[in-house]
């Protein structure tokens, strides 16, 4: 059974005057986990995980931490224990990179050249280079800030790291690159990760579980990203996760199922006679001297196209299907895992392999 490290037991946050931020809140997040608050504006996903490291003081209720009531933690001493990353990254302007990230070992009283060499191989964690170190806040990219907001939350190794939408300001490919970055980070680390996000794709994307909040600080659902795709639990939740849950499902969903095909190769080495002479009416899969794709040409010969994404053993039937449309040649390819050519796929099959496992799912077998 795994161990909960986080437990809210009736937890209530009421305003004057208002309708409660979040209405009697019970749930337990499990220790190396990362757990994700979803859910639109206003739904009280921020006030719950603010109320966990007393940033907010909830109305009634117990909000235990390791077993220990937090309401009997002075909250400075609380808030020092955990770590914690914003939005903004609410980096201090006039530090260097290094003397942020040293912050909280500083407070807690760690010498300032072992609080520097700390956040020095912190750097490295988060993927920045050690020259970066030297800089100030504003000479770094938005996602560079990020990454030192996370090295900042984690330079005390605190077992709690808490995150209120810390991708969302950034660009979708910056975010996309952060979000994979913490889920290297967790494989190595293993923290108790509590995430806020309005965007449920983030959500299905990092949480080993996520809470789903509706409007008036209620909890609509709360299960691993795969059985809130497969069956929410409500209308809103349904809403909520929006019309595409079916596709997003074959993220979970294994290809076992998909049949490799040979294929048609030329070498690159080749490319240049088979570009002027065609390629015998067919597409042809162009490898180089070690059988790593390279692209394919076209019957009528003519340029290297670029290939699309790639299918590697063990991989979801989203995956599948997407090397399948985003080829050229509407054919997959699929590669062993030194990145070898296995052999393709075809799109049809794919489909025909996606609406069994829908048609199963729906038969309850």
């Amino acid at each position: 059974m795994v161990e909960a490290m986080i437990e809210f037991q009736s937890v209530t946050k009421q305003y004057q005057g208002g309708h409660p931020a979040v209405d009697s809140l019970t749930m337990s997040i499990d220790k190396g986990a990362i757990t994700v608050f979803v859910g639109p504006s206003g739904c009280g996903k921020t006030t719950s995980l603010r109320m966990i490291n007393r940033m907010v003081e909830p109305t009634s209720g117990t909000i235990t931490v390791g077993g220990k009531d937090i309401s009997t933690e002075p909250p400075a001493r609380l808030r020092r224990s955990m770590g914690y990353v914003m939005q903004s990254a609410g980096l201090l302007p006039h530090r260097s990179v290094l003397d942020n990230i040293a912050t909280v070992p500083r407070l807690i009283g760690v010498p300032k050249a072992a609080a520097r060499k700390r956040a020095a191989e912190l750097l490295d964690v988060v993927g920045l280079a050690p020259a970066l170190g030297k800089r100030y806040p504003a000479q770094l990219s938005g996602g560079q800030q990020q990454r030192v907001g996370v090295a900042r939350a984690l330079a005390a190794d605190p077992p709690v790291l808490l995150m209120d939408e810390p991708f969302s300001a950034v660009d979708p490919v910056v975010r996309e690159e952060l979000q994979q970055e913490l889920l290297r980070l967790q494989r190595d680390l293993a923290k108790t990760i509590v995430f806020v996000t309005h965007d449920i794709d983030e959500a299905t994307v990092l949480g080993d579980k996520v809470a789903v909040f509706a409007v008036g600080g209620r909890l609509a659902q709360y299960a691993t990203p795969e059985e809130i795709l497969r069956a929410p639990a409500n209308d809103f939740v349904a809403s909520f996760v929006g019309r595409d849950r079916g596709f997003r499902h074959l993220g979970f969903s294994g290809a076992d199922g998909v049949q490799l095909h040979s294929v048609s190769t030329i070498r690159s080495s080749e490319l240049k006679a088979v570009a002027e002479g065609g390629a015998n009416g067919h597409w042809a899969l162009v490898v180089d001297d070690d059988s790593r794709p390279l692209g394919w040409v076209s019957p009528r010969g003519g340029d290297l196209i670029p290939g699309g994404s790639l299918f590697r053993p063990g991989d979801t039937l989203r995956r599948a299907l997407d090397a399948a449309l985003s080829s050229p040649s509407g054919i997959g390819v699929a590669v062993d895992g030194n990145g070898r050519l296995a052999g393709v796929i075809k799109s049809n099959e794919v489909m025909e392999l996606i609406e069994e496992v829908r048609r199963r799912r729906e038969d309850g077998r």
